[in-house]
């Protein structure tokens, strides 16, 4: 598939190709390094969205990041805040290469 003179590479399914290096490259421009608990966050909302179609709220992956990392909502909610300094919004779903939630505005 080809945008704007740029080629991109999509799997056989139409899905995008080397996502990882986007998502790097993405987070490279955000000043952020993706670690393990980066990418866990990152695929928990991909597999949130191609189970449910829309973008997770936060609010899930709060929750399923205290059931992975066996720890409670709230320091849930200081790890993903650590992890993505400027927010779910401005930066987990950005690199994760989702839109802006419905209902969040851009401030």
């Amino acid at each position: 598939m080809e945008i704007e003179g740029k080629v991109i590479e999509l799997d056989n399914e139409g899905y995008l190709v080397g996502q990882r290096n986007v998502a790097m490259e993405l987070a490279k421009r955000e000043n952020l390094e993706l670690h393990d608990e980066h990418w866990m966050v990152l695929d928990l909302m991909r597999d949130f969205y191609n189970e449910e179609g829309v973008i997770p709220d936060v609010r899930h992956i709060f929750k399923q990041m205290s059931v992975d990392l066996n720890i409670n909502k709230k320091e849930a909610k200081a790890k993903l805040f650590s992890l993505f300094p400027y927010g779910y919004v401005q930066q987990a779903c950005k690199i994760s290469g989702m839109r802006r939630p419905r209902g969040w505005s851009t401030g």
